[in-house]
C-alpha cells in the first residue's frame, strides 16, 4: 500500500494508477478512495493517470484526533500531489458542502490546474 506522511506525521493512503494526464479524485464523508474505483478503472484504460486518496480519519489513512478540518484536508491532498509531482491535473470532487470547495481551490492552487466538471 502507498502512503504519504504529512508534516504533522499523519499517514495518508493513496492510489496512483496509469500514465498520462493526471485526474485526481477527492471523496466526501463517509467515503474513501475505493468509491472512485469504477471511474478510475475507466479513465486508466483511456490513458489517464488516476489518483485518489483516503482523507485522514477515513479508510486506510491514519485516524487522528486533530486536523479534521477543511484546511488540513487541503494540506493533506497537497502533500499527496507534491509527493507524486502531479502537474496539470483535473480534480474531481463530490461537493458535500460549500467548504469542500476549499479543498479543491487549495489543492489546485498548489499543484494542479483548475477545471470545472
Amino acid at each position: 500500500m502507498s502512503y504519504v506522511t504529512t508534516k504533522d506525521g499523519t499517514r495518508i493512503f493513496f492510489k496512483d494508477w496509469g500514465t498520462g494526464q493526471p485526474v485526481v479524485f477527492s471523496h466526501g464523508w463517509p467515503l474513501d478512495a475505493d468509491a472512485w474505483d469504477p471511474q478510475m478503472l475507466f479513465l486508466v484504460q483511456k490513458g489517464y493517470r488516476v489518483i485518489a486518496h483516503d482523507r485522514r480519519g477515513h479508510g486506510r489513512s491514519d485516524q487522528t484526533s486533530t486536523g479534521n478540518d477543511m484546511d488540513t484536508y487541503a494540506d493533506d491532498l497537497a502533500a499527496v500531489l507534491d509527493a507524486l509531482d502531479v502537474k496539470g491535473a483535473m480534480l474531481v470532487a463530490i461537493p458535500r458542502a460549500a467548504a469542500k470547495w476549499r479543498i479543491t481551490s487549495a489543492a489546485t492552487a498548489r499543484s494542479a490546474s483548475p477545471r470545472s466538471c
